[in-house]
């Protein structure tokens, strides 16, 4: 007999696994995601990646706006999984609910734990200038991201990754090693090993605050925050009273007055060293090339980006 599984995750991220599993021999009792909301400029409603996902596929799907209540709790009691799968879901599972699956949920979080647990570790081990992250497939516990741990997988980041790519390898990672997690956890092959807490950080959620770009600090550092802010919320910077959001930059060699405008290429000087951006996108406008922004646009070279 197939074993049974109940799925949760919201966005593009929790996709790739959801395939893997309906790829394979398992059953999909049910899936759980986010219910539908607004997004994009018209504010339509739209359901989320992984409840598109289910529904093409026929498979039972649950939304709820709170998942600690009787019915979920019934609900979940009644079906009998014998595991659930948990991956960017965006609800935290209540306590009650953790000993109804006979192999418990397991979570596919996108850090080398215990670095980064929290809502955002792919933009945090960006922005912190990480050398490397991966996927870790735990054990769901009461306290945040800090179940005991099967297995890892590890990837280099380099100073051109961005959150958006990051974030489709991993997903593309996780899926494959997710399969593999399963199939151990049910034939008892599996090994958890308890995290060490005293080495824990946290991917606290991004802040609106945290993408104004600081010309203040150091290029890497400006570069990074670009890189991690991309492509949601953003990093930006004002000029006259209107906001530029930076879509792809480089670090160059230069130095000047911080947040000077250094030549026509469009470098801002940093800290130290400078930021030449090469994709930038005018409040309202289209995403653009450097070049293409520079046939219509004009910032000053001179001018101070931390005076205008």
């Amino acid at each position: 007999m197939s074993k049974k599984i109940v799925f949760m995750g919201t966005p593009q991220f929790a996709v790739p696994s959801l395939e893997a599993l309906i790829q394979s021999d398992y059953k999909i009792l049910a899936v759980y995601s986010q219910p539908a909301a607004k997004a994009h400029r018209g504010q339509k409603i739209y359901m989320s990646k992984v409840e598109a996902l289910a529904k093409k596929f026929s498979i039972k799907t649950r939304t709820p706006i709170d998942l600690d209540n009787e019915e979920e709790y019934n609900f979940l009691k009644s079906i009998n999984p014998d595991i659930v799968i948990v991956i960017a879901y965006g609800k935290i599972i209540p306590k009650r609910f953790l000993d109804l699956p006979k192999f418990g949920f397991i979570n596919v979080h996108a850090s080398l734990l215990p670095k980064w647990r929290g809502a955002a570790p792919i933009q945090r081990s960006i922005m912190n200038l990480d050398k490397e992250t991966g996927i870790s497939i735990m054990k769901i516990e009461k306290e945040l991201d800090a179940g005991p741990v099967m297995q890892q997988d590890k990837i280099q980041i380099n100073e051109n990754t961005d959150s958006l790519v990051l974030s489709k390898i991993l997903s593309q990672i996780g899926a494959k090693s997710l399969i593999t997690a399963i199939s151990k956890i049910l034939n008892g092959e599996a090994v958890f090993k308890n995290q060490n807490s005293s080495e824990a950080t946290y991917a606290k959620k991004i802040s609106k605050k945290e993408s104004k770009i600081d010309w203040n600090k150091k290029a890497n550092k400006v570069l990074a925050q670009i890189n991690g802010l991309n492509p949601n919320p953003g990093a930006w910077f004002n000029y006259k009273k209107e906001r530029y959001k930076v879509w792809k930059a480089e670090v160059i060699d230069r130095n000047g007055k911080i947040g000077e405008i250094l030549d026509e290429k469009l470098t801002i000087a940093c800290k130290e060293k400078s930021v030449r951006i090469l994709e930038i996108q005018k409040e309202g406008k289209t995403r653009q090339s450097n070049e293409q922004f520079l046939l219509g646009n004009n910032l000053i070279r001179g001018e101070n980006l931390n005076n205008v």
